[in-house]
């Protein structure tokens, strides 16, 4: 009995040291280590709702939470806020003859970056500044008649009188037209043309179209060229000669308004695309403005400014048989 103790003494620390001992890595005791590698399963609980936050930033914080328990309201979402405007929709140009219409715009680009545009910066270069004014003046002033003729079909005679007098004053005091002593007089410089008339009696939507040499128009404004046609000044000329030089003249002056925008178009993913929406959402402007009693004074200055948005003239478009003639 007094020799008990030791031995049992002796078993116990025998059982503790073989239970210190790291157990072997064999097949049977491998699920036995696999405890010991992995985190503590508080610190991934932890951890989770930081890689949450970091990946889903719509997460509300636990602020929000505690606010929303607290005061019944749900966290604020800023995309479904119902105070918040409706998005801007932009327009969608009526276009259903673009494949057309993109082969038509590859050749006028072609003839402008060929003819146009180096004989309108040899024009730049060659003749004085003035004298460049001048010639825009004139051209300007030629179309006011025809534009006091639309404003009066469409019912706003105050706007007739306007483009009728500017022409006036113009063609006295400006000697010709060659100076602009109008717009010093406060006279505005009403552009108005048929196809807008045509818009303004009911014809609203039209598709887009692009002309060989004449550009952008739509169906209803080729339409209404043949409105204006009779009414050019220009074309009743009837020196061949002249009116070819004058025709000529009008068409470089009115590539050189276009230098303004030419890096915009180049620099631009879909230049087509570009000039289509640009003129179709000036058009529709100019349309909208001529069936109110005035135009918007909210609109952006590039779709209220002509000189900005110069559109080849009826003017410059050659006599052919079977076209309107005087």
């Amino acid at each position: 009995m007094p020799d008990a103790t030791p031995d049992a003494t002796l078993d116990a620390g025998d059982a503790m040291d073989a239970a210190s001992v790291p157990a072997s890595p064999g097949a049977g005791d491998t699920g036995a280590a696999a405890p010991d590698a992995l985190p503590p399963s508080g610190a991934t609980d932890a951890a989770a709702p930081d890689v949450a936050m970091q990946g889903d930033a719509s997460v509300p914080t636990q602020a929000e939470l505690d606010y929303a328990a607290i005061y019944g309201q749900a966290p604020y979402d800023p995309v479904a806020d119902p105070t918040l405007p409706e998005p801007a929709q932009l327009p969608v140009s009526y276009d259903p003859w673009e494949g057309w219409n993109r082969r038509v715009h590859r050749f006028n680009n072609a003839v402008d970056r060929s003819i146009a545009k180096p004989l309108a910066k040899f024009y730049v270069r060659v003749v004085p500044r003035p004298v460049r004014l001048g010639v825009g003046n004139f051209f300007s002033n030629l179309g006011q008649p025809v534009s006091a003729l639309n404003a009066l079909l469409q019912g706003r005679p105050g706007h007739a009188g306007q483009s009728l007098g500017r022409f006036l004053v113009n063609a006295t005091i400006g000697i010709g037209g060659l100076f602009d002593p109008a717009t010093r007089m406060r006279i505005p410089n009403r552009s108005e043309d048929f196809g807008q008339t045509l818009g303004v009696w009911g014809w609203k939507n039209s598709r887009y179209v692009e002309l060989p040499l004449f550009g952008p128009r739509t169906l209803r404004d080729t339409f209404g060229l043949l409105g204006d046609a009779p009414l050019s000044p220009i074309r009743q000329v009837e020196d061949d000669r002249a009116r070819y030089f004058l025709q000529g003249l009008q068409l470089v002056d009115l590539r050189t308004q276009l230098f303004a925008v030419d890096a915009m178009r180049e620099g631009a993913a879909d230049e087509y695309a570009l000039v289509r929406d640009a003129w179709m959402q000036r058009r529709n402007y100019l349309i909208q403005s001529d069936r109110r009693s005035e135009q918007s004074e909210d609109l952006p200055d590039y779709l209220l400014e002509d000189e900005a948005n110069p559109t080849v003239p009826v003017d410059v478009m050659p006599i052919v048989p079977l076209s309107p003639t005087p």
